[in-house]
């Protein structure tokens, strides 16, 4: 059983999931795969920890740079899933990584890393939308691409690149 709240965002409605006292998804409203993070039976209420990701998240799309760190997060996944998402959390805000570069952290292909990327299950806080292609265009987002570029901007990264996704 898990709790969940809806709220507004820039991106449209964000869904924000916790199980006891731990955030296990987030969700853009039409993302890919999002039926996978939001599985079992689940029940609408706002808890103490969805409320301190709502405010979070105001605080993110007001500007600030909010830590993810202040948050309990328990994404779930594979185990290579789970270490390419905490080596997300390593990319600081306004800056990017290029999948090629997070696969020779990791030791791995980029397109495994891509893989694991792209099924994030906690998107904005855990920051795939700082993972780029090798030429720095905008590539892969489960969100969808205009949401990929609207986080960049407000995090002042400028991409003048797009692949399809």
């Amino acid at each position: 059983m898990y709790d969940y709240i809806h709220c507004d965002s820039p991106l449209g409605t964000l869904t924000i999931a916790a199980e006891k006292d731990a955030l296990t998804a987030l969700v853009i409203e039409g993302q890919k795969y999002e039926e996978r993070h939001l599985v079992g039976d689940g029940r609408e209420r706002e808890t103490p920890v969805l409320h301190r990701a709502k405010t979070w998240l105001d605080r993110y799309f007001a500007g600030q740079r909010p830590d993810p760190a202040d948050l309990p997060l328990a994404p779930k996944g594979t185990a290579f899933q789970q270490r390419v998402w905490r080596e997300l959390l390593t990319i600081p805000c306004g800056r990017t990584v290029s999948y090629g570069s997070l696969a020779a952290r990791l030791g791995s292909s980029a397109r495994a890393v891509g893989s694991a990327v792209g099924r994030n299950p906690i998107s904005v806080i855990i920051p795939c939308h700082r993972v780029l292609g090798a030429d720095g265009s905008l590539c892969g987002y489960a969100g969808g691409l205009d949401n990929k570029k609207e986080l960049l901007k407000l995090e002042e990264i400028h991409v003048d690149k797009e692949r399809g996704e």
